[in-house]
């Protein structure tokens, strides 16, 4: 039982290592959401607002003052579609939910118009089709958190936390404190069909060579992946925008195609595997009821999106691996543990994996008010029995003390987060 200095906390952070333990599972369940998912959309206009606020307050105030959109949510709006054509008949609805501060002394910041301008031109790039159909409604507030008691003359220092007279009024520029009892996850390698899952999905989602010369290719992806080490069994939903598909004949060949793709990547990939794939099962052919859509997602007609139901951090919902329900994006990326724990989790269990080989999981866990850098539990487990406790207490030291850095590269870089 290893102890990592304090940083002058009371409370004192405990390493627990377990070496030699059984990885686990046989099999792998998982599932993945692609970029035009609904929760996927969620997070990452999430993500977009914190990183569009905090280098704006970074340029004008020079720090990244208090702000979380982590509780954003995506409403349905309502479509017709039809071969060959298509309409909005209702918008979409974003809700964003959460707390920014609007002030720093005397410097306004511009919340509203920030949000605004973020939310349009993310849907100008994500769905053409929506850009000009997208109600937004603003539930921003700029309330100190509860506990705050008044005495005399003395204003409570949280009261402040919304509403600085200047940048020095952050507490987090004296020292980075958790702002939560919370906790990050980890695990280190990936297997080959945890990655063959992520190439197969962003194939279909994203830019590739498969959507650049296919543009009824839409964007709402999803996966569901039962695998072992010889067999591969996915159910796979794969839109198609209905202004590109003239006909029913049109819109199976093009679903072929997919299967063609999956296929070939899946000899790629997985070349000991038998994989099987069913390609949109809820379609009922002879009644023209497809995954056949105006703009390449499910939102556009009925379907919702929230921050924190899609994929993790690592990009995937692995039910037979540890995880949490953090909901990271929109997360303030200075000092909340449900963005970075998770964030720095994954990369002390990639190193230790370099290092020594085999499995390895992390778990960091906070408590509140205590020194960010300094967790209040960690416990690393490990396939690896040969491992020297000292090494893992650096590898944890040396990622936890580089979360400024890691700050940095969320705001300024494009690091995923779903």
């Amino acid at each position: 039982m290893a102890r990592l200095p304090a940083m002058g906390s009371a409370f004192e952070t405990r390493l627990s290592l377990e070496t030699g333990i059984d990885a686990g599972t046989a099999f792998t369940l998982l599932e993945r959401k692609g970029a035009g998912h609904p929760d996927t959309l969620a997070d990452h206009l999430a993500e977009e607002l914190s990183r569009v606020y905090s280098r704006w307050t970074l340029e004008h105030c020079g720090a990244v003052l208090h702000h979380n959109f982590d509780k954003l949510a995506l409403l349905g709006g309502a479509t017709q579609v039809w071969y060959g054509g298509g309409r909005v008949a209702e918008p979409v609805r974003v809700l964003v939910n959460g707390r920014a501060t609007r002030s720093c002394g005397p410097v306004s910041v511009p919340v509203d118009e920030l949000v605004t301008d973020t939310v349009r031109a993310f849907f100008a790039t994500r769905l053409p089709e929506l850009a000009d159909h997208v109600s937004i409604e603003l539930n921003i507030t700029a309330n100190s958190s509860p506990g705050a008691v008044f005495a005399a003359e003395v204003a409570p220092e949280r009261q402040s936390w919304f509403a600085p007279s200047s940048i020095d009024d952050l507490r987090e520029r004296r020292m980075l404190v958790a702002n939560d009892t919370s906790l990050g996850t980890g695990w280190a390698p990936d297997n080959e069909v945890e990655r063959f899952a992520r190439r197969l999905v962003d194939t279909f989602s994203t830019v590739s060579e498969f959507t650049a010369s296919r543009p009824w290719c839409g964007t709402d992806v999803k996966l569901m992946v039962l695998a072992d080490s010889s067999r591969l069994d996915a159910v796979l939903c794969v839109p198609q925008k209905s202004t590109h598909v003239p006909d029913r004949a049109t819109y199976v060949d093009n679903s072929d195609e997919v299967l063609v793709e999956c296929r070939r990547i899946a000899a790629a990939e997985l070349p000991s595997h038998k994989a099987t794939f069913r390609l949109n099962a809820r379609d009922i052919l002879e009644r023209d009821e497809l995954y056949l859509t105006y703009s390449g997602s499910s939102i556009e007609s009925g379907d919702e999106g929230v921050v924190g139901r899609g994929n993790r951090v690592n990009g995937l919902i692995t039910p037979l691996r540890p995880m949490n329900l953090e909901g990271a994006n929109g997360k303030n990326p200075v000092y909340h543990v449900g963005k970075l724990y998770n964030v720095a989790a994954r990369r002390i269990a990639q190193q230790l994996h370099d290092r020594f080989g085999g499995y390895c999981e992390v778990h960091l866990v906070s408590a509140t008010g205590q020194p960010l850098q300094r967790p209040w539990r960690v416990l690393v487990r490990m396939t690896a029995a040969d491992v020297g406790e000292e090494v893992v207490e650096l590898v944890v030291h040396q990622v936890m003390d580089s979360i400024p850095e890691l700050t940095t590269e969320i705001i300024y870089g494009d690091l995923r987060l779903a």
